[in-house]
């Protein structure tokens, strides 16, 4: 299996950054899986090949900037080699400054394709993000889960995500509300 972190770090992003670096170094080293971690603001940054040293992997990162969602999504759809083995995880509130239509195709196509895509709203202490909600209800009509998470969740949450088990279901048994579509 592949996971893929695609991790927005726009300002308002920053705690889901550095727990998505700190998790994707970790996922790296297990020899089962083979993990992505890209970075995006309106620049998209592969921090994949840093992933053996975390310190390198943190100090990648470059927090600010807008948010194109979009072309982050179709840089990581154009690494994706085998659709119904990949665990797209999308990191972001969900503030397009792209092409949102866009976007939403996309998503839809990586959806058909057996890519199983979770978004996540935050992933942080406090779990409470602010969002784009009607984005976040177009993402939850394609069928991928969309709710926030704490980092103590996450890997729980992986592993359910890998054994391709109902993240839905998962969510709805520690209370965490997901996002419906609209």
């Amino acid at each position: 299996d592949e996971v893929v972190l695609c991790v927005d770090q726009s300002g308002s992003m920053a705690s889901s950054v550095v727990y998505a670096s700190i998790f994707a170094a970790v996922m790296a080293s297990l020899p089962v899986v083979r993990t992505r971690l890209v970075c995006f603001d309106t620049a998209i940054v592969d921090l994949t090949d840093e992933l053996a040293d975390p310190v390198k992997v943190l100090f990648g990162v470059q927090l600010g900037g807008g948010t194109d969602i979009n072309q982050a999504v179709a840089y990581c759809e154009q690494r994706i080699e085998r659709p119904a083995k990949t665990h797209l995880v999308l990191i972001s509130d969900l503030y397009e400054g792209g092409n949102g239509e866009e976007l939403l195709a996309r998503a839809a196509g990586l959806v058909r394709q057996g890519v199983n895509l979770i978004v996540l709203l935050a992933l942080s202490d406090d779990g409470r993000p602010a969002y784009d909600a009607r984005m976040a209800e177009a993402f939850a009509a394609l069928g991928a889960p969309v709710f926030a998470c704490t980092p103590d969740q996450f890997p729980d949450l992986m592993a359910t995500a890998l054994r391709r088990e109902d993240v839905l279901a998962w969510a709805a048994d520690r209370d965490i509300k997901a996002i419906r579509a609209g």
